[in-house]
């Protein structure tokens, strides 16, 4: 057995460890890792979680990147058709990354009701829409249907039906406005088949799903004809780079916008949080280490005649420095372990439990999203068992200073 590592184990194991000067001090250091485990944790999984989610919203009712006409300036309500018979359609084969493309057509439109009436984008899809989204928002009814022939369903949001006293079943006129002014404006009646809430306010008090088809007729569209392809990547922090790539293979008639162009405001929120996670791991290391170096000091002072008997048997300064290393190394292993047992284990509460909600009008969410993954949690307690144990090397050196006769006359 390494002599240094059975040393520290009998130092660990002495019955006199747990009542020893040292003993406040060491329970201090503990729960200090372990509350700075627990902190970095949460700013993680919660950071993380909150831009997946929000990323997520805005690509659910945008896509990834956005194509359209050159001329469409990316407007909502009234876009200039495009031919949907393209060479990136209905796979994107010349670029790597792409996982899905789909066709839309939006319009602005207005609906009345007996009493009230407002304003709304009515969004169509296709048979090829990626509904995976919006299975998730759904909270009654069912999603519409358009692979059969053309129907009146549609998919309103849980605001506009609240704010206009709809609800599943309710057959809703929309009206739209001509091209020519002087043409009254053309309506369509839709039945609500399903309700959602992504959460999202921005989007919810403006889109409705409904049927391509509609948007075409009422555009006199040929049938080949859309007001926009959407597409969706695999790997988001590529965004940029696909982006680019997807640009310079469409033709010159066609513009390329990602969402992070569209929603610059947004996303640059959502970048700060990076730099804030950075801060607090950086703090709560810092504290850490800061509680741990005090901890070896007191280690050493308290055992410092077991360190001039080590010295005078022929110990060197680096064997008897390894002692207390070891010993260190237990305590930082101590405090990771419960950091992460409670840290892990409050993270899963809200995961499952939903218990922290969120204001969506600030944060676009409806509770604290969490977002967990083995991959930064081992990263995150190597770096800083590793960082920590770095930063007892200094206070180590001290040992060095000590004569073993002076160390063993002392009291």
């Amino acid at each position: 057995m390494n002599f240094e590592f059975f040393i520290a184990r009998r130092i660990i194991a002495s019955k006199d460890y747990k009542s020893s000067i040292s003993a406040p001090i060491i329970k201090i250091a503990i729960t200090a890792i372990a509350l700075g485990i627990i902190m970095m944790l949460i700013s993680i999984a919660t950071g993380v979680g909150l831009q997946k989610k929000i990323r997520e919203k805005v690509s659910a009712f945008n896509g990834d990147i956005i194509i359209t006409n050159f001329d469409t300036n990316f407007s909502n309500d009234s876009q200039n058709p495009i031919s949907k018979n393209q060479d990136f359609y209905p796979s994107f084969k010349n670029v790597d990354g792409i996982k899905h493309v789909q066709i839309t057509a939006s319009k602005g439109g207005v609906i009345r009701t007996e009493t009230d009436f407002e304003g709304v984008v009515v969004k169509g899809v296709g048979n090829d829409f990626n509904w995976n989204y919006f299975s998730e928002f759904l909270i009654t009814g069912k999603l519409p249907n358009f692979k059969d022939d053309l129907n009146a369903e549609i998919l309103i949001s849980e605001y506009l039906a609240n704010r206009l006293k709809l609800k599943l079943g309710d057959r809703v006129t929309t009206f739209f406005l001509s091209d020519a002014a002087s043409k009254r404006p053309r309506s369509r009646g839709f039945d609500i088949v399903g309700i959602y809430n992504s959460g999202f306010q921005q989007f919810d008090e403006q889109f409705i799903i409904a049927d391509i088809r509609h948007i075409q007729r009422l555009n006199k569209w040929e049938e080949d004809q859309i007001g926009a392809f959407e597409v969706f990547v695999n790997d988001f922090d590529d965004i940029d780079a696909i982006g680019n790539a997807v640009y310079n293979e469409t033709s010159s008639t066609l513009d390329t916008q990602t969402i992070r162009q569209k929603y610059a405001s947004i996303f640059e929120w959502l970048d700060l949080f990076d730099f804030n996670i950075v801060m607090i791991i950086g703090i709560m290391i810092l504290v850490a280490g800061i509680n741990m170096i005090t901890a070896l000091l007191v280690l050493i002072l308290e055992r410092t005649q077991m360190i001039g008997i080590l010295k005078a048997l022929g110990s060197s300064d680096w064997s008897v420095r390894k002692v207390f290393l070891y010993n260190a190394m237990y305590l930082i292993g101590v405090g990771l372990f419960w950091g992460n047992v409670i840290g892990i284990g409050l993270l899963l509460i809200q995961k499952y439990g939903k218990i922290f909600k969120l204001n969506p009008d600030t944060y676009y969410v409806n509770e604290a999203p969490i977002y967990l993954h083995w991959d930064y949690i081992l990263i995150l307690n190597a770096g800083t068992f590793l960082l920590c144990l770095l930063m007892l090397l200094i206070p180590s050196f001290i040992i060095s200073k000590i004569s073993p006769v002076k160390a063993i006359r002392f009291e």
